[in-house]
C-alpha cells in the first residue's frame, strides 16, 4: 500500500473518547478486514504515522506494539513493522458477566464494547446477584473464552466468591468495579476502593453538609453494595463530627429538619423523595440528598441532585485496554463529588 492511500484508511479522531492508540489499533484492523491491507505489506514508520496523523509518537508507537502484541503485526530492527497476520477476526472471546441492568451498567458496557473494537465475540450475562446462578452459568459455560470480564456483587453475605474465580485462569480475569480477596495470582482490574470513595467525596462536600447535623445513609439489610462503603461513611462522621445513623428501611424512617440522605438504590431515592415533599421539606435548605452513582436524569430532576460516582465510562474503558493490552494492571477508578442543589 502506498503512504497516502494507508492514510486514506488510517485515521484517528481528537474528539472521540476513545484512546488514540485505540482508533490506530481499529483502523489498522479494519483496513486488513476489507483487504486494503494484505499480509507482508509494509506500514509506514512510526514518524509517518505521528505526523500524518497528529498524534506523539509514543502514541504511534503504542498503537503499532499494540498490534504487535495481538499477533497481527510483525517488526524488523531497523526496517519497521509489516502486516504479519490478516486472520484477526474474533481472536478474543469475552465471557462479559454483570450483577444487574441499570442506568450506569449500560453505560460500562457501551464504553467497554466501544473501546474493545469490533471484532471481538462477546457473550453477556446477567445473573442478578445470584451467586449461585453466578456459579451455574461459570461452571457449565465449556466455550474457549479468551477473558472473563466480571462485576462480583451478591445479595448472599458469607459467599466465597474467591473459590470459584480462583477456577478461571488469571491471564483470562478481569474485575470490574469490586475487588474481591482470596484471589490467587495477578489478575487484571478495574476497580473502586468503596471505603476511601465515599470518605474523599463527603470530605469535598464539607462546606454545603455544614448546615446539616445528621447524615443517614441508606443502606437496605439485603443488597449487594460492599460493607466498606458503610465503614467510610462512619469513618467521615466520627472524623467531622456528625451523627451518624445507616438506614435500612426508607419507608419507615423519620425525616426531620438537619438530615441529609444519602442513597444507594434508585427505587430508594424516589420514595425518599415523595416523603420529603410530602412533609413540605425544602431540598438542598432543610433537607439533603446524596446520590450514588451519576445518571443523566439527575441532572434535572430537583434542579438537580447530588451525586458521588465512579467514572462508569472510564471503567469500562479501563477494562477493555487491559484485554487489549494483555496486562494484568489493577486500575483504581477515578470516583468524584458532583455538588448540585439538592445539597
Amino acid at each position: 500500500m502506498k503512504l497516502n492511500d494507508f492514510f486514506t484508511y488510517i485515521q484517528v479522531d481528537g474528539y472521540s473518547a476513545i484512546p488514540k492508540y485505540l482508533q490506530l489499533t481499529k483502523s489498522v484492523l479494519a483496513a486488513i478486514e476489507v483487504g486494503k491491507l494484505k499480509k507482508n505489506d509494509t506500514l509506514p514508520s512510526i514518524n509517518e504515522v505521528s505526523y500524518e496523523l497528529e498524534i506523539s509518537r509514543d502514541t504511534a508507537e503504542k498503537g503499532y506494539k499494540h498490534l504487535k502484541n495481538l499477533g497481527i503485526l510483525g517488526s524488523i530492527p531497523g526496517k519497521g513493522y509489516y502486516v504479519l497476520n490478516e486472520d484477526y477476526n474474533q481472536r478474543l472471546k469475552i465471557c462479559l458477566m454483570f450483577n444487574k441492568l441499570s442506568n450506569h451498567k449500560k453505560i460500562i458496557y457501551d464504553a467497554f464494547v466501544d473501546a474493545i473494537g469490533e471484532h471481538v465475540a462477546i457473550d453477556f450475562y446477567i445473573y442478578n446477584n445470584d451467586f449461585a446462578l453466578f456459579k451455574e452459568l461459570l461452571t457449565t459455560k465449556n466455550e474457549q473464552y479468551s477473558h472473563y470480564v466480571i462485576i462480583p456483587h451478591f445479595i448472599e453475605a458469607s459467599v466465597d466468591e474467591y473459590e470459584i474465580l480462583n477456577t478461571i485462569p488469571k491471564s483470562k480475569l478481569i474485575l470490574m468495579d469490586k475487588m474481591i480477596p482470596g484471589i490467587d495470582g495477578e489478575f487484571g482490574s478495574a476497580y473502586e476502593n468503596f471505603e476511601k470513595d465515599i470518605f474523599q467525596a463527603l470530605e469535598k462536600a464539607l462546606e454545603p453538609l455544614h448546615k446539616y447535623h445528621t447524615l443517614k445513609l441508606i443502606f437496605p439489610e439485603q443488597t449487594y453494595f460492599p460493607e466498606e462503603i458503610k465503614k467510610g461513611f462512619s469513618k467521615f462522621c466520627r472524623e467531622y463530627g456528625f451523627i451518624e445513623k445507616v438506614v435500612t428501611d426508607v419507608v419507615n424512617e423519620p425525616i426531620s429538619e438537619g438530615e441529609v440522605f444519602i442513597n444507594l438504590m434508585e427505587d430508594d431515592l424516589v420514595t425518599l423523595i415523595e416523603r420529603i415533599k410530602m412533609l413540605n421539606f425544602k431540598i438542598g435548605e432543610q433537607v439533603g440528598l446524596i446520590s450514588y452513582n451519576e445518571t443523566p436524569w439527575k441532572k434535572i430532576i430537583l434542579n438537580g441532585i447530588t451525586t458521588i460516582s465512579t467514572d462508569f465510562q472510564q471503567m469500562g474503558r479501563i477494562a477493555a485496554d487491559l484485554i487489549l493490552r494483555n496486562s494484568r494492571e489493577q486500575v483504581e477508578v477515578p470516583f468524584y463529588l458532583t455538588l448540585r442543589d439538592s445539597l
